[in-house]
């Protein structure tokens, strides 16, 4: 299957911005009459036929339209301290957006030693992504945000923080209800500072612990997107 992410889409008849119509004509050698999918990245996917292979503006016409295609009753919002190694979160980004995640939020904390980040690159490898895992949503990247202004938002989902200096802790997934939205913060390389972590709790978030091994910052946060998605899926 040939998938491409269009969010622009909004006709029967579409064109392929220059890249994708490269792609599609040059590197797939696709032809008129091919069938390829789009997603709009907000649920919908789109089977659709190459009615005119120009190089810089591939044409084609849906066929079928699947509405909310694979829509799950939950979400999972990881908020991540950015890490030092831009390539680890980027890879974060690439692993969960193919095991599901659906909003991401980096966050800068007292031990962050990254406190810049370029989203429009990190959007790329998102999309990327989701071309890879045929998914119809695009996850959210919101951008990045302290720990504290975040934590004086208002969020309805369940609310965990992983945190490695806990007496006798509880696991995330004996603490997560299947079927809940939920909200994880996975703090940097040097953990959330005490006081932080103490701020979350009045704030209403639960410690967690992710297991007995102590994981880096992308890994804490790929294990906390997998574990809700495998509870949600037995």
């Amino acid at each position: 299957m040939h998938f491409f992410y269009t969010p622009d889409i909004n006709s029967d008849v579409y064109t392929l911005n220059e890249q994708e119509s490269r792609h599609c004509v040059k590197v797939l050698r696709l032809k008129t009459g091919d069938i390829i999918y789009l997603t709009d990245g907000i649920g919908n996917i789109f089977k659709t036929k190459i009615i005119d292979t120009d190089a810089k503006a591939c044409k084609v016409n849906i066929i079928e339209t699947f509405k909310n295609y694979e829509k799950r009753n939950f979400k999972i919002h990881i908020a991540v301290a950015p890490t030092k190694n831009i390539n680890r979160l980027e890879w974060f980004l690439e692993k969960a957006t193919e095991i599901g995640i659906d909003e991401i939020t980096p966050i800068i904390c007292e031990h962050s030693e990254r406190k810049i980040l370029k989203t429009e690159r990190l959007n790329k490898i998102i999309i990327s992504a989701i071309k890879q895992s045929l998914k119809a949503y695009k996850p959210i990247l919101n951008e990045a945000i302290s720990l504290n202004d975040f934590l004086n938002k208002n969020f309805q989902e369940q609310k965990f923080i992983a945190y490695c200096d806990i007496e006798k802790p509880r696991l995330l997934q004996q603490e997560y209800t299947k079927g809940n939205d939920v909200l994880i913060l996975i703090g940097p390389e040097g953990d959330f500072s005490k006081e932080e972590f103490n701020y979350a709790l009045e704030k209403g978030f639960s410690p967690v612990s992710l297991g007995n091994s102590r994981l880096r910052t992308e890994t804490a946060a790929l294990v906390a997107c997998n574990t809700i998605n495998i509870i949600n899926n037995i």
